[in-house]
């Protein structure tokens, strides 16, 4: 039985379509059962990682985890203790090796998970991808609204990776041994600017898109109004540090799949709806 969490998220739906593809029996946490919305086929539970102790892990023998909750060690441990052998864990390619001090906070929590996993002496894999296509959402109902997308640091670059190609590499590597011990760093084909992203939305639309930079100082104050003020620092701090430093496009998509990774254009043609 393959246990996993964050089932319902933008990733996690297509590892339990790829898993049930594998012909593995899946068991889906969620917080609400009621409106999971996942195939007939899938065992689906209530449970929440910031409950360890309540995760229904009888007969679990392979998880596939996400960074909730705030006692990484609590959660690997309760893992490990109750019989599960093997953690294909969802981290961020923001984290660094070797070193006591991460580059923000959405790096210092994925690290700690990494780290309660190796300790908890369960067989792991961590994948590490980039930026996602999707966060490119958030400008959605600014597309909608008119021609101009107001946010800041245009000319951060990103490698930006479909989720379903994310969570292929989750699925091999959640029904593959060969990757135990591996640190994946997972990337989109192509290395882009968030300007020239929204360039390849406005071309998949037909339409002309502006993008208007905004003073960082001033998206902070907004953004800390909804969120930690420590999450807002790392999530500005990483564009902030890709301004002018084209990202390095990986080949691990294409190595664990077999396939070569979706490109960015396939993501925005997949969901133009989503923009109009």
């Amino acid at each position: 039985m393959i246990l996993v969490t964050g089932a319902t998220g933008s990733v996690g739906r297509h590892v339990v379509d790829g898993l049930l593809k594998e012909g593995q029996f899946v068991r889906a946490v969620t917080r609400n059962p009621a409106t999971a919305g996942l195939p007939a086929a899938v065992e689906v539970v209530e449970g929440d990682l910031s409950a360890p102790e309540h995760l229904p892990l009888d007969g679990v023998t392979t998880a596939y985890l996400i960074a909730m909750g705030d006692n990484p060690y609590e959660v690997a441990q309760t893992l490990a203790d109750n019989g599960v052998s093997t953690v294909v864990f969802l981290s961020t390619s923001e984290v660094l090796d070797d070193t006591d001090e991460q580059p923000g906070a959405i790096a210092a929590r994925h690290a700690a998970f990494e780290d309660a996993i190796q300790r908890s002496g369960m067989l792991w894999t961590f994948l590490r991808p980039n930026e996602f296509a999707g966060n490119v959402l958030q400008w959605a109902d600014q597309v909608k609204a008119g021609d101009v997308v107001r946010a800041p640091y245009g000319d951060a670059w990103s490698a930006p990776i479909h989720e379903r190609d994310v969570a292929a590499a989750a699925v091999r590597a959640l029904v593959d041994d060969r990757f135990h011990g591996a640190k994946l760093v997972l990337t989109g084909p192509e290395a882009m600017t968030h300007r020239e992203q929204l360039g390849h939305i406005a071309s998949v639309l037909g339409r002309k898109l502006e993008f208007e930079e905004l003073p960082a100082a001033a998206v902070r104050e907004r953004m800390a109004r909804f969120a930690p003020v420590e999450i807002v620092d790392a999530l500005l701090g990483r564009l902030a540090e890709t301004v002018g430093k084209p990202t390095t496009v990986t080949s691990t998509v294409y190595h664990v799949t077999g396939r070569r990774p979706l490109t960015f254009r396939e993501w925005v043609a997949e969901h133009v709806e989503d923009f109009r």
